[in-house]
């Protein structure tokens, strides 16, 4: 006889998530210190960072590839550009919103910049057909730079 498989009820967190977070909120309010879920609480605050970083270095790869493209693919350069220049535009706008909301992420960018800067030149490769060897190994530009809103290589 095989004894039954002892399962542990599941809280909120699991079973209904935003009803955890207006749960969690009203506890908050309330300040009903004692019976909050600190464990998923601290969990979720420290994932708000994780993605706000995740954000910024999708957003940096994307105006990377576009400023590639927009330099160094001849070809569609005339047809595109002005495609091309409003995703730069939009890509920065977002990438120095986030950055006033966390002026301390900018320093996390930094150091992911040459990743980023290698991810954007792959998706310029791969959405422009062109050989990877096309776009310059080393960044085109310092990060501030790229950011700036009125360059344009």
């Amino acid at each position: 006889m095989v004894a039954p498989l002892k399962t542990e009820p599941q809280n909120l967190y699991d079973t209904d998530y935003n009803l955890w977070v207006l749960e969690t909120v009203k506890k908050l309010e309330n300040r009903d210190l004692d019976s909050l879920d600190w464990e998923n609480l601290i969990g979720e605050v420290l994932d708000l960072s994780k993605r706000d970083k995740r954000k910024l270095e999708s957003l940096l790869m994307r105006l990377i590839e576009h400023l590639l493209i927009l330099n160094y693919w001849d070809f569609e350069r005339e047809r595109n550009r002005g495609h091309w220049e409003r995703e730069i535009f939009n890509f920065r706008k977002q990438i120095n919103r986030l950055l006033i909301d966390s002026p301390s992420l900018k320093n996390y960018l930094r150091d992911q910049f040459n990743l980023c800067y290698e991810d954007g030149r792959k998706l310029a490769s791969k959405y422009s057909q062109l050989p990877l060897n096309t776009f310059p190994d080393k960044p085109i530009a310092y990060l501030d730079q790229i950011l700036d809103e009125d360059w344009i290589p």
